[in-house]
């Protein structure tokens, strides 16, 4: 048998106590000794060994940090930076496409004409408003730069005779003669720009506190003591004391234009008959009248035969064809005569304008004339491609000079679209006065030319613009005059239905009319030429991008 071996359980005899406790056999045991004092000057003193918060490492990590932040954050600004100028420059480069501007004025000076032409445009439907205020501050700013010889007025010279005096207009024109055509077309456009700017800033006025237009009858002041309530969210009016005139009045730039030396035949005309069409809106009708003839005198001025009879102001059919120039100021002439109410002295104008026009040349039948909107087809995409990319590399040029007016214009989509308008106003005055069937007949024949011209033939854009315009005035009147017949119409019937005991005539009632019929047709027509407009023709790519 194994023998067992004794195992004995040791049991601690005392309690484990935590490591930093004080040993009692350790101490001393004599408690009673008081301990010694212990004074500050004597002691040592009790510092802790402070840690290192800005180590070596630590710095290094900080440093490479801030670089990072630096260079990210100067990256994200010259992105920004870089992408501003990246967006001013293709704005002014399609801006420069849709203005253009002379090649040899300052860019500052370009620049300023391209946005004083921007403020004035209208947006391609023709509904965006229209800042006339900065538009004509933008054409001023303009004008005085080109008329500063130390700028881009170079070579500018005053007229040897000092020009034609007039009373309230103030200084005259220049002599242009030492100019490139380009400066003075530009120049000539900067100064009709202000002119129709100053139309419409008429009766406005100007804070000079704040350089803000407002109109006249806003005014706080004691000559307006009524001022009209200003739109919510607009500036408050301005006070009477702190306002001047907004603007020139319009004669000073068509004065200008037609006593500066260097414009062509038809600029001249134009500004005339657009101050005389200003001079009709101020209620001067004979004031009017006599810058209808002074634009007369200018159209006529490279004919050398007389082609207008001067008392009447009618073509004569004997002299040959007339030019642009004087179809375009027989008519304004007409128009003014029919306007003040002298249909007799218009009547005759418009029938030998009429008559002129037909009588012009044909043009010249091409292929391609003979094409319709939809049979040319589409280019293809390498076409469209390197398109995009020469317009894209090459900078655009200056337009030629357009046509002076001095010789007589073929017998083009234009011009058809302008014996509709002539054909129009004809219509209108002999069914407001004589013969109202002869009028409506007249005006039906213009509105199926204008409405062939506009959607059947290739016409370029300026062609499109006008027979658009002459076929929403024809179907304007048309509709007119068939309203007025037709409401006549129906009072007559409505007089003639039943007997004396009211019977009869229900039939009759129920019978439409013949005006009732062509009113229909008229507004199916207006719907139908609403929808191609809203259509509108086909662009390509590269047309929607620069316009």
């Amino acid at each position: 048998m194994r023998p067992r071996l004794p195992i004995r359980r040791i049991f601690f005899l005392r309690p484990f106590r935590p490591p930093n406790a004080p040993r009692p056999f350790t101490q001393n045991t004599l408690t009673t000794r008081p301990p010694r004092p212990q004074l500050p000057f004597l002691s040592p003193p009790n510092r802790r060994q402070i840690a290192r918060f800005l180590t070596t490492e630590r710095k290094q990590w900080i440093k490479e940090e801030v670089w990072q932040a630096t260079k990210y954050t100067g990256a994200i600004w010259a992105t920004i930076a870089l992408c501003l100028v990246t967006s001013f420059g293709v704005q002014e480069e399609w801006m420069e496409r849709k203005f253009p501007t002379p090649p040899e004025w300052s860019w500052f000076t370009r620049k300023e004409h391209r946005s004083s032409r921007f403020h004035e445009w209208d947006g391609n439907d023709g509904e965006a408003l229209i800042d006339w205020a900065m538009a004509g501050d933008g054409y001023r700013k303009v004008l005085k730069r080109l008329e500063n010889p130390s700028i881009d007025g170079a070579d500018l010279e005053d007229q040897d005779d000092g020009g034609i005096l007039v009373e309230g207009v103030g200084r005259t024109g220049f002599d242009l003669s030492k100019k490139s055509e380009e400066w003075r077309r530009g120049y000539y456009e900067a100064l009709m720009g202000a002119a129709r700017a100053a139309e419409h800033l008429d009766g406005w006025v100007r804070d000079r506190t704040r350089n803000l237009a407002f109109p006249a009858n806003v005014m706080i002041g004691p000559s307006n003591p009524d001022p009209r309530p200003i739109k919510p969210g607009s500036e408050p009016p301005p006070r009477e004391e702190d306002c001047e005139k907004a603007f020139e009045p319009p004669q000073t730039y068509y004065m200008r234009v037609l006593t500066t030396q260097g414009f062509t035949e038809k600029q001249r005309m134009d500004a005339a008959l657009g101050y005389a069409v200003w001079l009709d809106y101020k209620q001067a009708p004979s004031s009017a009248l006599e810058m209808y003839k002074w634009a007369m005198d200018i159209a006529t001025s490279s004919s050398g035969k007389a082609i207008v009879d001067s008392a009447s102001g009618v073509l004569k059919t004997e002299a040959g064809n007339p030019s642009s120039n004087i179809l375009t100021a027989s008519t304004a002439l007409a128009i003014h005569h029919a306007a003040n109410g002298h249909i007799s002295t218009a009547l005759p104008i418009f029938i030998s304008i009429l008559r002129a026009r037909r009588s012009l040349s044909e043009s010249s039948v091409t292929m391609l004339s003979t094409l319709t909107p939809g049979d040319e087809g589409e280019d293809s995409l390498w076409k469209v491609a390197m398109s995009m990319v020469r317009s894209l590399l090459v900078a655009p040029k200056y337009p030629p000079p357009p046509d002076d007016g001095t010789t007589p214009p073929l017998r083009t989509s234009k011009e058809r679209c302008e014996e509709a308008g002539i054909m129009t106003y004809i219509g209108e005055i002999l069914f407001t006065s004589t013969n109202k069937d002869d009028g409506l007949a007249w005006t039906r024949e213009a509105v199926d030319i204008a409405e062939e011209e506009f959607r059947g033939r290739k016409a370029d854009k300026e062609a499109k613009k006008i027979c658009k315009k002459c076929l929403e005035v024809g179907l304007g009147n048309w509709a007119t005059m068939v309203e007025q017949l037709a409401s006549a119409e129906r009072e007559n019937k409505g007089k003639k239905l039943g007997g004396w005991l009211g019977f009869g005539g229900q039939e009759s009632k129920d019978v439409v009319g013949r005006w009732e019929s062509e009113e229909k047709v008229v507004k199916e027509r207006m719907r139908r030429v609403n929808e191609e407009k809203m259509a509108g023709p086909k662009k390509g790519f590269s047309a929607m991008i620069f316009g």
